[in-house]
């Protein structure tokens, strides 16, 4: 399932954060093609090293990193899908501390699960995952515009957020503790997990009174 955009509702704002956001991973993702293995391993997260206390800035350094075309393209249409509601919710600075935030929970999970590992851990998904945690508990009943592809055959169709990011957790749920090397195409899913609940959970602590009145169409 790829989804598009949320067809209930639209945001009353353009999301700067959001687009930002996507502008900053394309172009980090430019400089890893140019700068190769040696840009990876000096930005990317290294589990063993975080614990030690070292490169504790790759923390944040990794989030805008991806190990391949289909790894930021599939995590920026994601973000495109589920953003531009939930910074329109916060407002642009609330929503850029909500996605860093989640994205440092993901990754911090991540380091915990496997502390001795020296594979290089990167990419947007656990941010992108609390982003979604956070449309969950937002906008659940919202029809969400998604192609659905079965084989070579493909069709949109517009399922519930409830139903499309309660179906995306229940994968990251069955598939815990599969992790691989992220450059042989391996999924954190571990830190997909903590995202997505950190989003649940924190949503309504980032959430704007004022814009969320005028979404009411309160005075």
């Amino acid at each position: 399932m790829i989804p598009l955009e949320d067809e209930t509702r639209r945001p009353s704002r353009f999301a700067i954060v959001t687009a930002f956001i996507i502008a900053l991973n394309v172009l980090v993702f430019v400089l890893e093609l140019m700068g190769g293995d040696a840009f990876v391993t000096q930005w990317s997260v290294v589990p063993a090293g975080i614990v030690a206390g070292r490169h504790l800035s790759t923390i944040l350094t990794a989030l805008f990193m991806h190990a391949s075309w289909s790894h930021i393209l599939g995590n920026m249409v994601f973000l495109w899908a589920f953003g531009p509601e939930i910074e329109d919710t916060m407002n642009p600075l609330r929503y850029l501390v909500f996605y860093l935030a989640g994205g440092v929970v993901a990754m911090l999970a991540q380091v915990a699960a496997d502390p001795g590992s020296t594979v290089p851990n990167l990419g947007a998904s656990g941010a992108i995952a609390a982003v979604m945690g956070a449309f969950l508990v937002t906008y659940p009943r919202d029809k969400i515009r998604t192609i659905l592809v079965i084989g070579w055959f493909f069709r949109v169709a517009f399922i519930p957020a409830a139903v499309l990011i309660g179906f995306w957790f229940l994968i990251q749920l069955l598939s815990f503790g599969v992790v691989t090397n992220v450059q042989s195409g391996g999924v954190a899913y571990l830190a997909h997990i903590a995202g997505i609940i950190f989003g649940a959970v924190t949503a309504r602590l980032f959430e704007d009174p004022r814009r969320l009145a005028e979404q009411r169409g309160e005075d």
